[in-house]
């Protein structure tokens, strides 16, 4: 209904008015013709992409490209084997891309399998069952405990109550529900308690609702819109691979062309040089690239999984590694979303309760020392576990059936050994007066032994109006007026700490005609005060974050003391100031971007401002993680750098719209995930640094002797074996390279800062001009010294296939020696050892001498080709002793400058 109020603020007379409705619901023929004319009750998709588009959209790569290119080169050179491979690298590059786009599609899938089967609605004055798909705007539908609402509605009629609606909003207990209308236009979703919402659940009492909203206009529906219109970023490492492959393909292009003409003008015959241009631009090209990066990323993801963390697509694993900001939800994910009482006030005294969540075991202290419950505390429980419906049950994990509320109570009292299965037994329930929002208060009432006992929970302030006396240790006394001031001054600090509070009290031999005429004369129990509490691993997870370097961010639609008190306890802020969803309403997006580094809470808000708050962080070029496991929570999800499901609690929608889950639900299990993204970053790039020095290496050489006027001193076939073979396993071996002890204590990387930053630059360059020079010099020399050309050739080839070895070992760190642990990669060390067993094959078996232009050296030959080998070490090791002295305004100083800075 465009330009009217919103449907909070109408009365329930309004509403029926605005939708032509009435309480016995509409006809059966209004209903058909309002179906045409509002569309099924579904979730479906907007400006829905075609599979083979996005396939298609795949080989705009630049990468992919280069490869496609380098495969048909390979081809002609008659290279089948190398031709093959390079084509599986290309298609599985192309399989990874179209998966990962694919992924958006298949949440609105998730979003659809979500939606209610069956709807309860009145037609005509009868209550019957429809398909949810025909509820309609204007249709009265009919809610009971269990049923999951099929569309948003005003509610009309209530009975106790009370709905769950912690997937859409956050809030960690159900929401109790009213019918007045409310004067707050700007009321966001959590606080609106006259509707309710599609896909949130009853879980207690009954009501009617007016149909207001159905199908994608719900704020289920919003949310899926909202999904689908995020646009997906591309991670840090896809933009620099796409920046690498762009410049390979314009060097590749321009230092072939240059050789290629040099050596036609010096007469060389053309067919030969093309030979040649083109198995150098193999080389050039780095065709292993997306193969590493690929076994990188998928060794990495494996190890993830058993630390379970279950990655659903292989370009987060390095995502997480530079990870800056993790915005997290409260509920399900700092917090158990189970209650428990964490404190009890009796006599006077307050009494604390150890444990989490529903599980029957914990200790009750006083001041930090073990406590013996006294019969009045007894007394307290059991009346707590009397004035209950709900069980704890135990499968795998202790859970309950029944109010998260009164589950706490009955927990509570089984850490005292109190079992309600006993008690009801012993106490059978003859009667009760419910809860009703009204009232504010439950009674029960019990046959104990030969008289009968009531049990009241409600309200504090309810109860003790209908108490005139209290239990206390020297048994029931008049309640006086400073006991009674006692008991809500202690009621109001735990409020004022977050706890939810309930008052309870008892009376022996009366019934609930009493109760009902003047209820004054109770006796006062006490209080108890719950709250879902932390999961005790998330503080923890929340210090290695910021040993990490990384800023923990409550976003939460709970309650802003609620929020405050958890992210207090699990030292997210050391501050109450807590920012609402009514603050981000005022702010700009510009003002907001201005101001997010300083808050670190966020409670009562709504999707849109979760994702303004994701969006301020990567304005400011933060790279940001968001944790949830809501319905609410999917489209910051899929915004946000990174999205973390939570496996056991997390909804399907949450999980699909993520990029990894959390098969624990454990938040130090994402401290674990970065530790194993910032390792594999860190390999890809040594991959990366040892492949394009040796690129270097390998061009500068030929450049060299072209420029000079000199015998080429590979041939097309060695140039393609030094390819094959240092590209090959040693690379492989370097993407599984043990990851370096100090990763974990340095800052997020600066995803801007690209792969190649100083040090590494200075590394590359340094290794590949090094090579250049020795392996030129050792050519000429072997010329000069009178070798024939084969012999010089050979010796260069052997050489350069030998530098290129070490300067695997001596790239495993880019500021570490490699002689403080130069065998560490087993894999390297084999790998090396099966190469250099296959170089002796090439150079002294006959059959393959002829083919690889190569013959057997002798002892003075290996000798020159080892001294020239072995002084890329030196070389190497005086560049990292520049960077470790800071020459190069290197990352680890700048890490050292930033972990002294407060986040």
């Amino acid at each position: 209904m465009n330009g009217s109020p919103p449907w909070h603020t109408q009365t329930r007379q309004q509403a029926l008015a605005a939708l032509s409705s009435k309480h016995t619901g509409l006809s059966h023929e209004e209903a058909s013709k309002r179906l045409i004319e509002y569309g099924a009750n579904q979730i479906t998709a907007v400006d829905q992409v075609s599979g083979w588009r996005i396939f298609f959209e795949q080989f705009r790569n630049i990468l992919i490209i280069i490869l496609l290119v380098a495969t048909g080169l390979s081809a002609l050179l008659g290279h089948t084997i190398e031709s093959l491979a390079i084509t599986v690298i290309v298609l599985f590059a192309i399989i990874l891309g179209f998966v990962q786009e694919y992924r958006a599609e298949h949440a609105m899938r998730v979003l659809r399998r979500m939606a209610v089967p069956v709807a309860k609605v009145l037609r005509a004055g009868a209550e019957i069952e429809i398909s949810a798909d025909e509820v309609v705007p204007g249709d009265i539908i009919s809610l009971r405990t269990g049923d999951r609402v099929p569309a948003d509605g005003r509610l009309l009629e209530v009975s106790n109550l009370q709905v769950d609606e912690a997937s859409l909003t956050g809030e960690s207990v159900p929401v109790e529900k009213q019918t007045t209308a409310l004067n707050n236009l700007q009321s966001v979703v959590a606080d609106r308690d006259n509707m309710v919402y599609s896909g949130t659940d009853v879980t207690y009492g009954r009501g009617q609702a007016l149909v207001v909203a159905t199908g994608m206009k719900t704020e289920f529906g919003k949310i899926s819109e909202m999904l689908q219109h995020v646009e997906s970023e591309r991670t840090p490492l896809q933009q620099n691979l796409d920046r690498v492959g762009r410049i390979l393909g314009v060097t590749a292009g321009a230092i072939v062309l240059l050789i290629v003409a040099l050596g036609l003008l010096r007469g060389e015959p053309l067919l030969e040089m093309f030979i040649f241009g083109i198995a150098l631009a193999v080389a050039v090209v780095p065709e292993a690239l997306p193969a590493v990066v690929t076994i990188s990323l998928a060794i990495g993801m494996q190890r993830m999984v058993r630390r379970n963390a279950l990655v659903n697509h292989l370009p987060t694993v390095e995502t997480l590694g530079s990870t800056s900001v993790i915005c997290t939800d409260k509920t399900g994910t700092l917090t158990r979303n189970e209650m428990m009482v964490r404190s009890v006030w009796h006599d006077g005294k307050t009494v604390s309760v150890t444990g989490a969540g529903y599980e029957p075991v914990g200790k009750f202290l006083e001041q930090g020392k073990q406590l013996e419950l006294s019969p009045g505390m007894t007394q307290l429980l059991r009346c707590g576990v009397l004035a209950s419906d709900t069980y704890l049950v135990h499968n795998d994990e202790w859970h309950i059936k029944g109010d998260p509320t009164e589950g706490a109570l009955v927990a509570v009292a089984a850490k005292a050994g109190i079992a309600k299965t006993e008690l009801d037994k012993e106490c059978p329930r003859i009667g009760e007066i419910p809860f009703t929002s009204e009232s504010k208060r439950m009674v029960t009432m019990h046959q104990d032994g030969e008289t009968t006992l009531l049990c009241i929970k409600g309200a504090p302030e309810v109860v003790l109006d209908m108490c005139s006396t209290i239990l206390t240790e020297q048994g029931e006394i008049q309640l006086t007026p400073d006991q009674r001031q006692a008991a809500l001054g202690a009621a109001s600090k735990m409020a004022r700490g977050a706890l939810r509070v309930i008052g309870l009290g008892m009376k022996t031999g009366a019934d609930l005609e009493s109760v009902s005429k003047d209820g004054k004369d109770m006796v006062f129990l006490g209080l108890a005060g719950m709250i879902d509490p932390p999961r005790p691993e998330a503080a923890q997870g929340i210090e290695s974050c910021r040993r990490a370097g990384i800023t923990p961010v409550m976003i939460t639609g709970d309650h802003p003391d609620t929020a405050a008190a958890i992210a207090i306890e699990l030292g997210i802020t050391q501050s109450r100031d807590v920012v609402t969803g009514t603050d981000l309403d005022a702010v700009s997006d510009a003002e907001l971007a201005d101001r997010v580094a300083g808050i670190n809470v966020y409670a009562r808000v709504s999707p849109e401002h979760k994702l303004r708050v994701v969006n301020a962080w990567k304005s400011n070029g933060h790279i940001v993680a968001m944790t949830g496991d809501g319905v609410n929570d999917a489209p910051a999800l899929k915004r946000a750098d990174i999205g973390i499901a939570m496996g056991i609690t997390g909804t399907d929608v949450s999980k699909e719209a993520a990029d990894m889950t959390l098969m624990d639900d454990n938040f130090s299990s994402i401290v674990s995930a970065v530790e194993e993204g910032r390792a594999i970053f860190s390999n890809i790039k040594k991959y990366l640094v040892y492949l394009l020095s040796s690129n270097i290496g390998e061009i500068g050489l030929l450049t060299f002797a072209a420029l000079a006027g000199l015998p080429l001193p590979l041939t097309a076939v060695q140039i393609l074996y030094v390819n094959l073979a240092t590209d090959g396993l040693p690379a492989l071996a370097l993407a599984v390279d043990p990851q370096e002890d100090d990763l974990m204590k340095l800052p997020p990387r600066n995803s801007r800062r690209g792969l190649f930053t100083a040090p590494v630059t200075a590394l590359m360059l340094t290794g590949g001009f090094w090579s250049t020079i020795a392996n030129f010099g050792l050519f000429n020399w072997a010329l000069y010294s009178g070798r024939d050309l084969e012999q010089a050739m050979t010796m260069t080839f052997v050489s350069l296939v030998l530098i290129q070895f070490l300067k695997a070992y001596c790239f495993r760190s880019d500021h570490h020696s490699v002689i403080s642990s130069p065998f560490a990669n087993k894999w390297l060390n084999l790998a090396v050892l099966w190469e250099v067993v296959l170089l002796g094959v090439i150079i002294y078996l006959p059959v393959l001498q002829v083919p690889f232009s190569t013959y057997a050296l002798n002892s003075a030959d290996w000798f020159a080709i080892a001294v020239t080998s072995f002084t890329i070490v030196p070389v190497l090791e005086s560049v990292k002793y520049l960077i470790r002295k800071g020459v190069f305004n290197t990352e680890s100083e700048d890490y050292e400058k930033t972990k002294s800075v407060s986040l």
